[in-house]
């Protein structure tokens, strides 16, 4: 058999420069673009507390970098206040139909702020800011009278790296995870497995820092996910240690675990947290 033509070989090659020019780019591409990727917040707020009829004070939280956000204090009875981090997506308005189950059923009182760059809270968000974002609520939940032994840290999604890096520093009464993840870097490489993982910058290692948390912990994952597969949570309480729970949700998908779960999910609720210490006598509100 002969050799091939030259034309066939030179033709191949610049096939070939072109599929890896092009992957290149595409490449270059998310990685320049990854915080869009990552973050996708709202500026419009498309409804208020007293919408659901719910009692709110407006929070201006004051970041040790200076950067302002903006949120709600849902008054419960202030024997319990849950400090709600939300997802990737939207902003605090977009949590007030669930703010309120957590508010009536369970009675806790609910920090419900906006990340910077959400909302009307100022700058933009990264994974030091949301960080930073978290320990500037805590202290404003501490200097409007809750003690530690009082706060819940609730996150859900991108939320959950947020409370777990809260709670692995300081001090609180339980957390609460819902479709929590290992590592941004690990969910990259489901739904982008040709990207190296060390290009992605914002990590959020949930599955390094889950170990560094003491307090008791609730993990609700959802069956169906797929945003974070549940495997990543399962993975993710395996590694927590201390007095911990897991809930897969049947049936359930990323976005749809409270109505999904129902009444069992609930009860989830209520089981953490009656079984957590008894919260000392509130401050709050003096």
């Amino acid at each position: 058999m002969g050799a091939m033509p030259r034309p066939m070989v030179t033709a191949g090659l610049v096939v070939a420069g072109i599929l890896l020019a092009a992957f290149v780019l595409l490449v270059a591409f998310l990685v320049l673009r990854q915080e869009r990727l990552l973050y996708f917040p709202s500026r419009q707020l498309t409804s208020s507390p007293v919408d659901h009829g719910l009692e709110a004070a407006d929070l201006a939280v004051v970041t040790d970098d200076a950067v302002r956000l903006y949120g709600w204090w849902i008054r419960g009875s202030g024997r319990r206040v849950l400090l709600y981090f939300h997802g990737n997506a939207g902003n605090v308005s977009d949590r007030l139909a669930r703010a309120k189950l957590l508010h009536d059923r369970l009675g806790l009182d609910v920090f419900l702020v906006d990340y910077r760059g959400y909302g009307r809270s100022e700058g933009s968000p990264s994974e030091d800011g949301l960080l930073r974002d978290a320990r500037a609520i805590y202290r404003t939940a501490v200097e409007a009278g809750f003690r530690p032994e009082q706060i819940v840290v609730f996150g859900e999604s991108l939320g959950a790296a947020v409370a777990i890096d809260l709670a692995a520093r300081w001090a609180c009464a339980g957390l609460v995870l819902e479709t929590p993840f290992l590592s941004v870097r690990e969910v990259a490489r489901v739904h982008y497995p040709f990207v190296p993982s060390w290009l992605v910058h914002d990590v959020f290692d949930n599955g390094s820092r889950i170990a560094e948390v003491g307090v008791p912990k609730l993990l609700f994952v959802a069956e169906l996910d797929e945003v974070v597969p549940a495997a990543q949570g399962r993975r993710l309480f395996e590694r927590a240690r201390g007095v911990r729970e897991l809930y897969v949700i049947p049936g359930a998908h990323h976005n749809d675990t409270f109505v999904v779960g129902g009444d069992r999910y609930w009860k989830a609720w209520e089981k953490f947290l009656a079984a957590l210490p008894p919260a000392p006598p509130s401050r709050a509100g003096e």
